[in-house]
C-alpha cells in the first residue's frame, strides 16, 4: 500500500479558481446546498457543467469527453463537494460508468453512452447490492438467463441511487453457476434499462422522508446480448476495477464540508463580528488537519490511476477513513453547539446539521461497509 506524497500544478490550481468563480455565480449566496454527491437530481446544472467540459472530463473527445486527467476531474468535484451543488443527476456516470465503459465495454457501447454522459444527458446507477448479500458481492442472488438474443434477469438491488430518476444500471449477476472453490466466477455485468418491461423502482426513503436510494426488482428482464458489459464470467474483476473510481474520491470525505463552512458562517457570535472561541478554534483544527491528510490520500489515489495503477487497496482505505471522518464532522459540530435539531429551521446551518444527523449514518455503508474495507485494506498490508 503507497500514498506518494502530491501536489496540485499550476494548471491545476488555474481550474479550481475557474470552477470556483463558475459557482459563485450559479449558487447564489444562502441558497441550501447539498451534502454529498446524493444531492439534488437538478439535470439543467449537469448540462451546465458539461457545456464548460466538466463532465465526462476523462473520456476521450472521440467519444465527447475532453481527454482530461483523473486529477482534473479531482480538482472540479472537490470544488463542486464543497459548494454543495446539485450534482446528483450525472455524478455516478461520470465518476465510474465512463470509466468502466472505456475499460471493458464494447466499441458500440462506448458510441452509445459516452458522449451523452459527457453532456450531462445520461444519467446511470450502480446494481452492486443486493437484500441479503451486503458488502459481499460475490454472493447475489440475481440470475441471467440465456435465451435468443439476449438474457432474461431476475432479482432484486436494494440502494439504488437515482434509479426513480435515472435511465441506465450497470447490474451485477451471475450468468453461469460458480465453480468448485471460487464464489467469484460465473458473475457478469449487464447494461439493464431502468425502464424496460419488468423493472419495478420502490423508494427507501431517509428519516427525514427524502428520496435517494431504491430497491430495483427485476422480473424477467430482457436485456440483448450488446449490453453485456465486458466480458461474461469477469464481472467480479471488473467491478473490483472500478471501485477504486468509487471509493477514493472527494464525494468519500467532503459529504458534510457544507455544514462545516455553514457553521463558521453562522456560528455564535458571527453576526456581531466576534472572533471564534478557544474552543471552537480547537474543534476547526482538528477538523482541518483531518481534512488535509484525507485528500492528501486521495489525491495520491487520482495521480495513480493517471499512472495506470489500480490502486484498489488505497482507495479502500481512503473510504473508510474518509466516511467515517464525515461522520465525526457532525458529532463534532453537534456537540459544539447547543441548539434543537430542526430540519426546517430558518437558520441554514441548523438545518443542515438536522439533515445530517438523519443522513449520515448511510456514508459508511454505501459503496462498502467499513467492516469490508478494512478487511480489503488488511490484506494488502498483508501483502
Amino acid at each position: 500500500m503507497h500514498f506518494a506524497v502530491t501536489s496540485l500544478t499550476a494548471a491545476e490550481e488555474a481550474l479550481r479558481a475557474e470552477v470556483r468563480e463558475f459557482l459563485a455565480a450559479e449558487l447564489p449566496a444562502g441558497s441550501r446546498p447539498a451534502l454529498g454527491f446524493a444531492g439534488r437530481h437538478a439535470p439543467e446544472f449537469s448540462r451546465k457543467l458539461a457545456a464548460r467540459g466538466w463532465v465526462g472530463m476523462a473520456i476521450p473527445p472521440e467519444y465527447g469527453g475532453h481527454g482530461r486527467s483523473a486529477v482534473d476531474r479531482f480538482v472540479v468535484a472537490e470544488e463542486l463537494l464543497a459548494a454543495g451543488a446539485p450534482i446528483g443527476a450525472h455524478f455516478v456516470a461520470d465518476r465510474q460508468t465512463g470509466p468502466t465503459l472505456l475499460q471493458f465495454g464494447t466499441e458500440e457501447q462506448r458510441r452509445r453512452f459516452l458522449p451523452g454522459i459527457a453532456a450531462g444527458e445520461i444519467y446511470f446507477s450502480l446494481g452492486m447490492s443486493e437484500p441479503d448479500s451486503g458488502s459481499d458481492l460475490a454472493s447475489v442472488r440475481t440470475r441471467a438467463t440465456r435465451v435468443e438474443g439476449g438474457w432474461r434477469v431476475t432479482g432484486t438491488k436494494v440502494w439504488t441511487s437515482e434509479a426513480h430518476r435515472n435511465h441506465w444500471f450497470a447490474v451485477l449477476c451471475r450468468t453461469s453457476p460458480p465453480e468448485e472453490g471460487s464464489k467469484h466466477a460465473g458473475l457478469s455485468q449487464l447494461i439493464v434499462d431502468l425502464h424496460a418491461d419488468g423493472v419495478r423502482v420502490s423508494p427507501i426513503p431517509y428519516l427525514d422522508g427524502s428520496h435517494h436510494f431504491n430497491e430495483v426488482a427485476l422480473e424477467d428482464v430482457f436485456v440483448p446480448d450488446e449490453m453485456v458489459l465486458g466480458e461474461l464470467g469477469s464481472g467480479w474483476q471488473q467491478v473490483t476495477s472500478e471501485l477504486a473510481y468509487e471509493r477514493s474520491g472527494p464525494d468519500r470525505w467532503l459529504s458534510t464540508f457544507p455544514l462545516l463552512r455553514e457553521w463558521l458562517r453562522e456560528g455564535p457570535g458571527r453576526d456581531a463580528g466576534k472572533h471564534a472561541t478557544d474552543d471552537e478554534a480547537v474543534v476547526l483544527g482538528r477538523l482541518a488537519s483531518r481534512y488535509r491528510a484525507i485528500r492528501q490520500m486521495s489525491l495520491s489515489v487520482a495521480r495513480a490511476l493517471d499512472a495506470g495503477e489500480a490502486p484498489a487497496v488505497e482507495a479502500a482505505l481512503v473510504k473508510e477513513i474518509g466516511t467515517r471522518f464525515e461522520q465525526e464532522v457532525v458529532e463534532a459540530l453537534r456537540a459544539a453547539v447547543e441548539t434543537e435539531l430542526d430540519a426546517g429551521s430558518a437558520s441554514l446551518f441548523e438545518a443542515l446539521l438536522a439533515e445530517a444527523v438523519l443522513t449520515a449514518p448511510s456514508y459508511t455503508l454505501r459503496g462498502g461497509t467499513n467492516e469490508i474495507l478494512r478487511g480489503v485494506a488488511a490484506k494488502g498490508l498483508g501483502r
